[in-house]
């Protein structure tokens, strides 16, 4: 595992973590809108006051479909990955104390989940299309893809709260202008990153399984890193070319 992170100076405090990307659109630095609706609801047990110790915020590789050429996550790398995603977490001590936040697709994203249910860490999933399109688009495509939905189905019955929906919520509050209207994958990768951010980047971890390429379109785990790193955030890689 690799951890990257700006330094100290580069880590000022949340009203400076949108300033670059309202610059480039004009818009004004990023607030919280899109959050509390998110959270609240994520802390339906009645603890309104709930402040995470550590927002795990997670983006990481599909599990490859049939037949990918080259492979990327195929099946022979879950079970190092899982283990791996677990070292990153015990290093944290990720526990009840934490709020994960991911989207809950096939792969990397349903081992995260795994790893921080089994910990006991709050769940929230953050989807960028309605659940049923999600999964026949981020779950079903996958070798095995019904045994990832089926533990999708399982972890849901976990959450405190149903997966919220993009297009459903109130406008992410980071700037999207200069993104496609049509690009919701991207646009979700920046609202879950502003719903971790405004809780603070210092209570931000960043854990990506990725294997430092470019992703196969917009919104990927590529396009996470590069705005979390120029945030100032810190990154939690795992490389999956050491897998």
């Amino acid at each position: 595992m690799t951890t990257r992170s700006l330094p100290a100076s580069g880590q000022k405090q949340l009203s400076q973590a949108g300033a670059e990307a309202a610059a480039q659109s004009g818009e004004p630095p990023a607030t919280s809108r899109a959050a509390p609706s998110v959270i609240d609801e994520a802390m339906a047990d009645g603890r309104r006051d709930f402040v995470p110790r550590k927002v795990l915020l997670f983006s990481g590789h599909l599990a490859d479909a049939p037949g990918r050429q080259p492979p990327r996550f195929p099946k022979s790398m879950e079970t190092a990955a899982a283990q791996r995603i677990g070292d990153v977490l015990d290093q944290l001590q990720a526990g009840p104390e934490d709020l994960a936040l991911t989207q809950g697709a096939s792969g990397g994203d349903i081992l995260f989940l795994e790893a921080c249910h089994a910990r006991g860490v709050r769940l929230q999933l953050m989807l960028p299309l309605p659940e049923p399109e999600f999964v026949r688009q981020s779950i079903l495509p996958a070798t095995d893809g019904e045994r990832w939905a089926a533990r999708y189905r399982h972890l849901r019955t976990h959450l405190a709260a149903p997966p919220q929906v993009l297009n459903e919520e109130p406008a992410p509050a980071l700037p999207l202008s200069s993104l496609p209207a049509d690009n919701p994958f991207a646009r979700c990768n920046l609202w879950l990153l502003n719903t971790a951010l405004a809780f603070g980047i210092d209570r931000l971890a960043f854990i990506c399984l990725w294997n430092g390429a470019k992703g196969d379109g917009p919104g990927g785990t590529a396009h996470m890193v590069d705005e979390v790193e120029r945030r100032g955030g810190r990154i939690f890689w795992i490389d999956t070319r050491s897998l």
